[in-house]
């Protein structure tokens, strides 16, 4: 080959690579293989609720297995949220948490541990589910009113277990929160999420649980739990005569459990549009709809944009409340 062949050839070269770029795309099309979602916590808790139903709507817009990978420890999810973190940013991993996202690394550094990840390493893809927290009891408690079980908390201080999802999580900030503004000392008992913690309200272990409505529903409606106030700034159509704390007195009292889809904040732009249209989708399927609302908790969803700036919004205010409850361990 003479010089002004080997030139011709090598102008053409990069308009090859192009080519083949586009081929190669064009056969690895987004999704090409089993995707996973992660929910840091047991099954049984709210993000469980909103993973479920949403990963199988979305294995039938994608044409591929949505796995649900129940990846719980480390106390309010942070072994799922890091190990969401550390994936590929290739679509393949995705991420249903709650609202303790960014309160996690918050409460690592209180304590000068190793911050497990950043809130800063996620993409929000969509909202899913929003409700304030209720505050559930046994149905055997003596508590008939959220008056009853302060004015009882205050002559026993310490000594009233509560459980939670496990330390600086989202049923625990919620507790203590109440318990800042009510002026008593409650008893923590973390678990490894809500589930766990319903499981030991229900056998006597603890007697007092914050929790979503969607994962207290059904206990209360078979007699088992009692609910006593809703977090909320407005009563909710699932516990329509349920007050709530801001009803009651307690004007600085208000916490919402929300569940989300994030991915990597690396994640293609593509890609990143493609899971938006197809969450789009699935929070409109009629078998997504029913098993939110028959849980009682409707369908709450925001598209990325208005969902980050949503999550930056919250986020603020849980972080701000964790600097405030400070070292409660």
């Amino acid at each position: 080959m003479n010089r002004r062949e080997l030139l011709k050839a090598a102008a053409v070269l990069p308009l090859a690579q192009t080519a083949l770029s586009h081929v190669t795309f064009a056969q690895g099309a987004y999704p090409s293989r089993n995707i996973t979602m992660i929910v840091p916590f047991p099954p049984g808790g709210q993000a469980d609720l909103a993973a479920r139903p949403v990963a199988q709507a979305l294995e039938k817009i994608l044409g591929k297995p949505v796995l649900v990978d129940n990846r719980a420890g480390g106390g309010g999810g942070s072994v799922g949220n890091a190990a969401a973190a550390r994936a590929e940013p290739d679509g393949y991993t995705l991420l249903m948490t709650l609202s303790s996202l960014a309160v996690l690394p918050e409460a690592d550094r209180l304590f000068d541990r190793p911050v497990a990840y950043e809130v800063s390493q996620f993409a929000p893809v969509a909202r899913v589910l929003a409700d304030p927290t209720l505050l559930a009891v046994p149905a055997s408690a003596p508590w008939k009113t959220l008056q009853d079980f302060v004015d009882d908390a205050k002559k026993r201080p310490g000594q009233i277990p509560y459980g939670s999802s496990g330390p600086y999580g989202t049923l625990h900030v919620a507790m203590e929160m109440l318990a800042a503004s009510a002026g008593i000392k409650l008893l923590h008992v973390p678990f490894r999420g809500a589930a766990p913690a319903l499981t030991a309200l229900l056998s006597g272990t603890v007697q007092a649980v914050a929790s979503a409505p969607g994962t207290l529903k059904q206990q209360v409606d078979d007699g088992k739990m009692r609910v006593l106030a809703n977090w909320g700034a407005a009563r909710i159509a699932s516990f329509p005569d349920l007050p709530t704390f801001q009803e009651l007195g307690y004007k600085d009292v208000e916490f919402y459990i929300w569940a989300g889809l994030f991915a990597q904040s690396a994640l293609p732009a593509p890609i990143m549009t493609q899971l938006r249209g197809a969450m789009a989708q699935a929070v409109k399927a009629p078998e997504v709809i029913r098993t939110f609302e028959t849980a009682g908790s409707p369908v709450a969803y925001m598209d990325a944009p208005e969902f980050a700036k949503f999550v930056a919004d919250d986020s603020a205010r849980l972080v701000a409340a964790v600097k405030k409850i400070g070292k409660v361990e």
